[in-house]
């Protein structure tokens, strides 16, 4: 038998025993339990666990691989560290005729002083299943770790295929580190043992244990939740994510948001015109009409507003302007004005612009500007003419 144990042996421990089995691996249960499993690592680099795998050699044979672990026993009893440092072949009995089993593989103790089996030794054992129409794995023993669950379908033997090996097989093994270790995730999730224990699960996130569940890392310390996480549940307001679409968002208490809103923009690239003298969202010969856009007020309750076109007045010595309105629902909140216009004068296209800032808004609320138009009363019958207009909000930090 190749599996090594230290201080179970009455006599006969070796100095080659008790090197192998220093272990060090203390993933803690409670203040004076650690958890049974093996140690991480493979000759490679590329896989979490690779001790004690699994697979087939023969029809009713299989190779157990070698591997390192820890088998705690009863709260007294202490943890037994095992190692198996060759692999081990293993060999299951025929399929029963009628019905299939479940046998599970496991790395026993036997430790007289406990169990009083006359035996001191650690062993690569199957425990047998019991077959059934709904056959269940059976118990795994005091002082043992499953490997494990072995499906044998019924009259499986050596002559007539044996066991299906890859379906047969049920992954049962779990790892450990050494107190303090990051614990990389394979099989069930088990919870931890204090606050402030970490755990890399399988699909690559940093957890951090809080005294009642695994948050993630940048939940536990404030950072920002990685896109690979962004359907996590917040867990307080002012929490921030990373979007698979590379949007950064803010938790404000019900929803994601943006962490940053805006710029909003919205333009129009056709030409339009209007003889009204008084202000009007509607240009003659335009598709589309009016030209609005709406934007949610920053917590700065402020944004830049900055909107312009191409425009004539068809004379130097009449104007033409667009201004804004802004609103939030049926509310007018800032009215049009000439002073805060674009304007000019000319009977050729020119290109104007403005920016204005708006102030004093309610954070969240959403608001809408609109572009109106309008030339200077004249007895000529002039049109102003609107080319490329548009309107961008830049929220203000």
């Amino acid at each position: 038998m190749n599996l090594r144990s230290s201080w179970v042996a009455e006599t006969g421990q070796t100095r080659e025993d008790t090197r192998l089995n220093q272990v060090g691996a203390t993933t803690m249960i409670n203040p004076v339990q650690v958890r049974s499993g093996i140690l991480p690592g493979s000759y490679d680099g590329k896989w979490r666990l690779s001790g004690f795998w699994m697979d087939k050699a023969s029809a009713m044979t299989a190779t157990v691989s070698e591997g390192r672990a820890v088998i705690q026993g009863d709260i007294s009893q202490g943890v037994y560290p095992v190692a198996l440092p060759a692999s081990e072949q293993v060999t299951f009995a025929a399929g029963d005729a009628q019905y299939g089993r479940i046998d599970l593989v496991v790395l026993k103790i036997y430790d007289n002083l406990y169990d009083g089996s006359t035996r001191n030794e650690a062993k690569v054992e199957i425990i047998r299943g019991v077959p059934g129409q709904a056959p269940q794995a059976p118990v795994a023993p005091p002082r043992s770790l499953p490997l494990y669950e072995v499906t044998v379908p019924a009259g499986a033997s050596a002559g007539n295929g044996g066991i299906p090996w890859n379906t047969a097989l049920k992954d049962l093994r779990t790892p450990v580190v050494a107190l303090g270790g990051i614990l990389p995730v394979e099989g069930p999730v088990l919870p931890g043992a204090h606050p402030g224990q970490y755990q890399d699960t399988a699909n690559n996130q940093l957890q951090r244990w809080d005294g009642g569940q695994w948050v993630a890392y940048p939940e536990a310390i404030g950072g920002i939740i990685p896109s690979s996480a962004s359907t996590l549940t917040a867990s307080y307001t002012g929490q921030y994510r990373d979007t698979p679409g590379g949007q950064l968002q803010r938790w404000n208490g019900s929803a994601w948001t943006p962490a940053v809103p805006g710029p909003y923009f919205v333009d129009n690239g056709d030409f339009g015109d209007t003889a009204s003298t008084a202000y009007t969202p509607t240009l003659g010969g335009r598709a589309t009409n009016p030209l609005t856009v709406n934007f949610v007020a920053p917590p700065s309750k402020a944004v830049a507003v900055s909107f312009g076109c191409k425009l004539r007045s068809g004379s130097p010595d009449h104007y033409a302007y667009m201004a804004l309105k802004l609103t939030q629902g049926a509310t007018v909140v800032n009215d049009l004005d000439d002073d805060y216009a674009t304007i000019a004068a000319s009977q050729h296209m020119v290109s104007v612009s403005t920016t204005r800032r708006y102030s004093n808004l309610t954070p969240g609320a959403t608001y809408t500007l609109t572009a109106h138009f309008r030339v200077i009363a004249n007895t000529l019958g002039l049109k102003g003419g609107f080319d490329n207009t548009y309107i961008k909000v830049d929220p203000l930090p």
